[in-house]
């Protein structure tokens, strides 16, 4: 069995660790809004009753009014093992069985060693680093994963390419162009191309949703939660061609997405969200005057959280902790830790009083 992929959050298991309860401790360690909107009105029957078709269709409309897009369809957290485990379906040759060492596949070579079998040329690239659950999916259906630091890195050889635009953990970003022309070379190759816009909603500029109808070889994933501060609702949007579309609606079943979920977005992603972005970006502001203020550079990020690279980075892990602060660390970049937002000025005094506590 493979290591858990680690993410942000954990608050309980840092608080048996450096004690606390939970609830007072200062979570940074996520890119989520810590400011979330005033719930709307949720129905009592979207609570009562089974998520009916027309729940899924509304949310279906204010979602494509939101994102400027065509067909969409709302999925449980696109960044979930549950959908992204569906993307080796769509890959042509993709491996369909094994029995007793024998494979049956369709359009593969594949290599045997050990009773470990590998798909040897439908390459799957994955910039990074980003998040862990895509090359992990990939590599349990019997794919070969590349991992590529730059888009220039993926070539005809790659049946699948998957992008997240702006990047997590270090926020960089590729113009919308740039993807494209990706999307055409992907699409003469007989391939796919997979952009996953988590945090995209800070930066409209950088979203290819207005243009996926013109893009048939491209999925774009859209995280809800995130923007609007409801990480638990577990909600996201895969915005594709409508044959892709069905193919996920159909692996994923009925009543994939709750009725509360589907009348939450339904509502909000039809309001006036001008005033989410300028909370945001004070707070943003805020954290960046903090980490300014220790002495800490930045060394990446986007509106929801930000990159510091520091040498010392354990320690300063460690010492937060202390503090009953939690900030995301990396085990493969010991030299980074990513911050989210505070909710508010106090908060930010907060982390300002303890970095300044910190030993250098």
């Amino acid at each position: 069995m493979s290591a858990p992929i680690v993410h942000g959050g954990g608050i309980t298991a840092a608080a048996a660790t450096f004690g606390g309860r939970p609830h007072d401790w200062l979570d940074l360690s996520t890119g989520i809004n810590p400011c979330p909107v005033a719930l709307p009105d949720i129905p009592a029957r979207a609570w009562h009753r089974l998520p009916d078709r027309h729940l899924v269709d509304e949310a279906r409309r204010a979602a494509r009014d939101h994102y400027g897009s065509g067909e969409i369809l709302p999925l449980p957290v696109p960044g979930t093992q549950s959908v992204i485990q569906l993307l080796p379906r769509l890959v042509e040759g993709r491996l369909v069985g094994v029995t007793d060492d024998r494979v049956d596949v369709t359009d593969n070579r594949v290599a045997v060693t050990d009773n470990k079998i590998a798909v040897t040329d439908n390459k799957i690239a994955v910039v990074s680093p980003t998040y862990g659950e895509y090359a992990r999916a990939f590599a349990s259906a019997g794919f070969a994963i590349d991992v590529v630091d730059d888009i220039a890195a993926i070539g005809a050889g790659h049946r699948l390419a998957i992008v997240v635009n702006p990047n997590n953990p270090d926020g960089r970003a590729w113009p919308a162009e740039t993807l494209i022309a990706l999307h055409d070379r992907m699409k003469a190759a007989g391939g796919l191309l997979v952009v996953d816009e988590a945090f995209g909603d800070t930066d409209p500029a950088l979203s290819l949703a207005s243009r996926a109808p013109q893009l048939s070889n491209l999925i774009i994933f859209r995280s809800f939660g995130k923007f609007f501060g409801f990480a638990g609702l577990r909600l996201g949007f895969a915005i594709a061609r409508g044959d892709i579309l069905a193919r996920f609606e159909d692996w994923l079943g009925p009543w994939a997405v709750s009725g509360p979920a589907l009348s939450i977005a339904g509502s909000l992603l039809r309001s006036d969200v001008s005033a989410i972005c300028s909370r945001i970006n004070e707070r943003c502001a805020g954290l960046h005057a903090v980490l300014k203020g220790a002495g800490l550079r930045m060394a990446g990020g986007t509106a929801l959280f930000t990159l510091v690279a520091d040498a010392r980075a354990g320690d300063i892990y460690t010492h937060l902790c202390r503090h009953h602060i939690l900030v995301r660390k990396f085990d493969y970049a010991p030299d980074w830790l990513r911050f989210g937002l505070t909710p508010v000025p106090a908060a930010d005094r907060r982390l300002g009083e303890a970095l300044q506590r910190f030993e250098r």
